[in-house]
C-alpha cells in the first residue's frame, strides 16, 4: 500500500452493494498487483449484506458506507472526492484485474506526460463461462469519440485516468442511474484520445441479476438524456455535434418503436419532441 505520510501514485475506488462473495474475489486481485504505490477507497452503497462486517476489519483500506443506497454514481463520485493519487482507478466489485494491470498502465503514464486516459482489453465471463464479446464490443485506442456514441466501449474497471482529468471533465453524472461511464467517456473522448492496450488485463464478469444492465428497459434513455447533455454542454465542435446529433435521433427511433409497442403515447411524444429538436443539427431537417 501506499506510504500513509505520502500521497499515493494511484487511487484505487470500489464501490459495492451487496456483492460480498464478488467483492472478497475482487479485492484479492488488487492484493495480488505487482504495483503497489496505491490507496484503496471502498465506498458501500448501503449494503444490507456482510460487506460492511467484512470491511471494517480488513487492513489498509478506507472504507466509506453511505447511509442510504443512491447508485454507483454517487458511490464512485464519493470515492473520488477522497482520491490522493495523481492517477484514478475504478474496479466494480464484480470484477478482477490481472496482477499486473496496474504496473502496465502507471508505467505507461508516467512515461507519457499527455496521456490523459488509458484503458485495457478485457476477458468477459458470463455466467462462470468466457465468452467472446461481439464486435460492436471491439475495443480501440485513439480519439475515439465516434465510437463511444452508440454504446460504452469502455470498461470502468479497465481504464487509469489523470486526476486533473476529472477535475476538467467533471465526475459521473449521479442523475443517471445507468450508462453513467457512456456518459463520462463522451466527454473525455470529446476532448482527448484513450491510449488502449490490446492486452487483456481485466476480468469483466456478468450474467448475474443485479448488473444495471439487466434491471433497466431500454438503456438507450439513459444514453438520449447523456446525450442530449453533451449537446448542450458547448464542448463539441461542429463535426462532432453533427454525428452526436444523428446517433441522439437513431436512439429515439428505437425508443420511439419500444413506446409504441407499449402504448406509452407521453413517451413517444417526449422522443418525437427531442427528434424534431435535434433534427436540423443533424443535417436531416425533413424529420422535423
Amino acid at each position: 500500500m501506499a506510504d500513509q505520510n505520502n500521497k499515493p501514485k494511484v487511487s484505487i475506488v470500489v464501490p459495492t452493494y451487496n456483492r460480498i462473495d464478488f467483492l472478497k474475489e475482487c479485492l484479492q486481485s488488487i492484493d495480488d498487483q505487482t504495483f503497489r504505490d496505491f490507496e484503496l477507497i471502498i465506498v458501500d452503497d448501503a449494503s444490507s449484506d456482510e460487506t460492511e462486517a467484512f470491511l471494517q476489519s480488513r487492513p489498509l483500506t478506507q472504507y466509506i458506507r453511505l447511509q442510504q443506497n443512491q447508485g454507483v454514481s454517487k458511490a464512485r463520485n464519493v470515492g473520488i472526492q477522497l482520491a490522493r493519487g495523481q492517477y484514478i482507478c475504478f474496479l466494480d466489485s464484480d470484477d478482477l484485474w490481472l496482477k499486473e494491470k496496474l504496473k502496465i498502465q502507471a508505467q505507461w503514464m508516467d512515461a507519457h506526460p499527455e496521456c490523459m486516459a488509458i484503458h485495457t482489453d478485457e476477458i468477459w465471463i458470463r455466467k462462470g463461462k468466457r465468452v467472446n464479446p461481439m464486435n460492436r464490443h471491439a475495443k480501440q485506442g485513439g480519439y475515439i469519440f465516434d465510437h463511444c456514441l452508440p454504446l460504452c466501449v469502455v470498461s470502468p474497471s479497465s481504464v487509469m485516468l489523470r486526476a486533473t482529468l476529472l477535475e476538467e471533465v467533471g465526475l459521473f453524472d449521479e442523475s443517471l442511474p445507468a450508462c453513467e461511464d457512456y456518459d463520462l467517456w463522451l466527454r473525455i473522448a470529446a476532448r482527448y484520445p484513450f491510449h488502449y492496450f490490446s492486452d487483456k488485463l481485466t476480468v469483466k464478469r456478468g450474467g448475474h441479476e443485479d448488473q444495471l444492465s439487466r434491471k433497466y428497459w431500454g438503456m438507450d434513455r439513459f444514453r438520449v438524456h447523456s446525450l442530449v447533455n453533451l449537446l448542450e454542454s458547448g464542448i463539441l465542435d461542429s463535426r462532432q455535434k453533427r454525428v452526436t446529433a444523428q446517433m441522439l435521433l437513431e436512439k429515439c427511433r428505437i425508443l420511439i418503436l419500444g413506446f409504441t409497442k407499449r402504448d406509452k403515447t407521453d413517451a413517444v411524444s417526449e422522443y418525437r419532441e427531442i427528434m424534431g429538436k435535434y433534427a436540423i443539427l443533424a443535417g436531416l431537417e425533413e424529420e422535423c
